[in-house]
């Protein structure tokens, strides 16, 4: 997993790497790794040399970053602008060693551009742009290069204008996100959480790690983590040449009704795409499953359904007494329980909402936005991650919030992002079929934040493969876990 810090940690850790080292050591090292990173985007744009490259130069030491980067394309022949944003706060020295390497200094952006360095403003921004930056932010989108294309955005450090540590962006006055939209960020020494979660994380583009020597200095723990492939890889479950049905584990779903039988063939065909070895189904959409899914086991009530390492509830299962009572018999059972949908629902009568803190097996809720608020009686707001945290505490659960970055907390406080999430799967069902998929995972075996960070790292990824042939339903969803899973080692 690839850790991400908070900017009082990334801070700290600076000065004490810089407390070794010559000054200026830490931010020529950056500025080296920013400036090969614009040569790369410059080459494909017809060559560093004569290359027009833009700086936005604010005070302190992002603009200087940009400034000694522009003086490294410079001395390559690029023919490098910067528009000082705060004259007389500028970076001296990085600004005289662009002058000497023949950069100039402009009033406004030149006709043609090919690459925009945003050193508006570094990690210890907030708040948003202030008015002369918004407006050259606003413009960026306008700028063309030599080849007629727009002109390439990358952000020094953190796109300017987002909140760095909770990965917030605030808006203008016309409901504009007011911060850079970057092509690519170049970020130094560590991952910071606004270019991992929340809105700023969509404009953030490719994200760049350069090493600067931070990492032995970092201390404490990282804010949270962004799942890998290579995790996912690690962490999901094997057959061996003793693997039998009942060893890969038998999950059980109390999902879909007689209203809703989708929700049920959904989130059993998760389920079936997942690592366990037998599906067991009960509710009112029994013969509808066995018809899709014939090799699913199925009856009418959970107390009928016989044994199960995990269970998952909710997904189309409706909100009257019965469906309440299907919970209650799911939250008695001493087994890993997935909640989804309608269990969030019912989880609002108080009785329902004590019996699930008073069990002692694992539980994963998966609300999105809506379902959060009604939980919580707040929406999550600017702060995902605290959000979802204060829910696992309050729940004694993991809790996966769906949204573009989904994210996963622990009772315990720790946090986890999943990267791979996309527009495509904001339609409905897609969430039946990662509550089923998830379930799976719990009956293999795999402890609950593993396998809500495992099931929402494939989840996406199936989004993404279904995508690539038109607009995705559910159904689709399903079908592309199978070719995604394969490519597991």
């Amino acid at each position: 997993m690839r850790p991400v810090w908070r900017v009082a940690d990334v801070r700290a850790a600076e000065a004490s790497l810089m407390a070794t080292l010559p000054s200026g050591t830490l931010m020529q090292r950056a500025a080296a790794g920013l400036a090969r990173r614009c040569a790369l985007l410059l080459a494909e744009r017809g060559g560093v040399y004569a290359a027009p490259v833009l700086l936005l130069v604010g005070s302190g030491d992002n603009g200087g970053d940009a400034l000694y980067a522009g003086a490294r394309l410079a001395r390559r022949g690029a023919e490098v602008s910067a528009l000082l944003l705060t004259p007389e706060r500028v970076h001296r020295e990085g600004l005289a060693a662009l002058r000497a390497a023949g950069g100039r200094v402009v009033s406004r952006p030149p006709a043609v551009v090919d690459v925009v360095l945003d050193g508006i403003v570094g990690i210890g921004g907030h708040g948003g742009l202030r008015e002369t930056a918004e407006q050259l932010a606003a413009s960026l989108l306008r700028h063309r290069g030599r080849d007629g294309e727009r002109a390439t955005v990358v952000a020094v450090d953190v796109p300017s204008g987002v909140t760095v540590d909770t990965g917030g962006v605030p808006l203008t006055a016309s409901g504009r996100p007011n911060a850079v939209h970057a092509d690519v960020t170049v970020t130094f020494g560590a991952w910071k959480p606004a270019l991992a979660v929340g809105p700023a994380a969509a404009l953030a583009g490719e994200v760049e790690l350069v090493d600067i020597g931070l990492a032995p200095w970092l201390r404490g723990s990282p804010a949270l983590h962004v799942v890998e492939w290579s995790d996912v890889a690690d962490w999901w479950p094997t057959l061996g040449p003793h693997s039998e049905k009942y060893s890969r584990g038998v999950v059980g779903l109390a999902t879909g009704s007689a209203t809703y039988p989708g929700a049920a063939v959904l989130s059993v065909g998760g389920a079936l795409a997942g690592p366990t070895g037998l599906v067991r189904y009960a509710g009112g959409a029994r013969d509808e499953v066995v018809r899709q899914h014939p090799s699913v086991i199925a009856t009418d009530r959970v107390a009928d359904a016989g044994r199960v390492q995990a269970w998952v509830c909710g997904s189309g299962l409706g909100t009257d007494e019965r469906a309440a009572a299907e919970l209650r018999s799911v939250l008695a059972a001493p087994v890993p329980v997935v909640l989804d949908a309608d269990a969030l629902t019912l989880l609002v009568d108080g009785s329902l909402a004590d019996q699930l803190r008073r069990r002692d097996a694992p539980i994963v809720v998966t609300p999105h936005d809506r379902e959060f608020t009604r939980l919580c009686g707040e929406e999550p707001g600017a702060d995902r991650v605290a959000a979802t945290l204060r829910l696992a505490a309050w729940m004694n659960a993991v809790v996966l919030l769906k949204g573009d970055r989904t994210v996963i907390g622990t009772p315990d406080g720790q946090a986890y992002v999943n990267p791979t999430g996309t527009p495509a799967l904001a339609t409905g069902g897609t969430g039946d079929v990662l509550a089923g998929l998830l379930g799976s995972l719990l009956a293999a075996g795999l402890p609950a934040e593993r396998a809500a960070a495992a099931a929402a790292y494939v989840h996406g990824l199936a989004g993404r493969e279904a995508a690539r042939s038109g607009p995705v339903t559910a159904p689709d969803v399903v079908a592309a876990l199978r070719p995604v899973l394969a490519r597991l080692p």
